[in-house]
């Protein structure tokens, strides 16, 4: 069987597992962290399933430590508290709810989440034994990125547990510059993956994962959807005025 259609099946299994643990929970909010878990799972079934090589190795490395910092952020963000206003939204307005939720978040998020890693696909099949100056560059950019998510993070986390700053929008660190730096990290990190991928032959092709990622946040389920709950908040409106959506920019006076 074709390689990639053995990602696949483990992919279709992972989100129906989590699918399943959403119906027990009633939080499909769950699928938040399911996310990063996913790409660390199909990054080792990649793995293990083709030959080793030293740039396979590192990038399902970048790609563990990514993963697992996000998904543990989400959880640490969500415990204790109702499920995210999103998943709840969908929960009362969607007729045939189960069915709508497997196919538009799980399934759909698994199809995504396929795409986005054909770059880490491609890195361990066609298995690179030498680290050569794009593997190096790549790296630098990866790095940045996930510092940069990292750390915007941490600030908002710092941020929110401040009880004076309930109801509050943050404009310091990171985020005086750009209204989404976690996403502007997360989006960098993955043209690193890219970049890693370019030092083989055809990486080219692998285009369509960091071209996927940065759509989804900027145009789609990242930062629309997030902006949409501070439509009315006059706050973040005058926040939204001064400071750029996505990359980070000295704000306008």
């Amino acid at each position: 069987m074709n390689i990639y259609i053995k990602l696949g099946l483990v992919l279709m299994i992972y989100v129906s597992i989590c699918f399943a643990i959403s119906i027990i929970l009633k939080r499909n909010d769950i699928a938040d962290i399911a996310w990063g878990l996913g790409f660390c799972l199909i990054s080792w079934s990649a793995f293990i399933l083709s030959n080793f090589s030293p740039v396979s190795l590192l990038v399902n490395i970048l790609v563990t430590i990514w993963g697992l910092r996000l998904a543990l952020h989400i959880y640490n963000r969500n415990k204790g508290k109702p499920e995210d206003f999103r998943y709840l939204n969908w929960r009362n307005q969607w007729k045939n709810f189960y069915v709508r939720s497997f196919l538009q978040v799980f399934l759909l998020q698994g199809i995504f989440l396929y795409i986005i890693a054909f770059s880490i696909f491609f890195i361990n099949v066609n298995a690179a034994q030498e680290i050569n100056v794009l593997t190096i560059i790549g790296v630098a950019v990866w790095l940045f990125g996930f510092a940069f998510e990292g750390i915007a993070d941490h600030q908002l986390k710092i941020f929110k547990s401040d009880s004076n700053n309930k109801g509050k929008i943050i404009t310091s660190g990171l985020w005086k510059y750009s209204r989404h730096p976690n996403y502007f990290g997360e989006v960098v990190l993955w043209w690193g993956i890219f970049i890693i991928a370019l030092g083989i032959e055809n990486g080219i092709y692998t285009i369509i994962s960091p071209l996927l990622i940065t759509y989804l946040i900027v145009f789609v389920s990242g930062i629309p959807m997030l902006e949409e709950k501070y439509r009315n908040n006059q706050e973040f409106q005058a926040y939204k005025k001064r400071t750029s959506a996505f990359f980070p920019l000295p704000p306008k006076i």
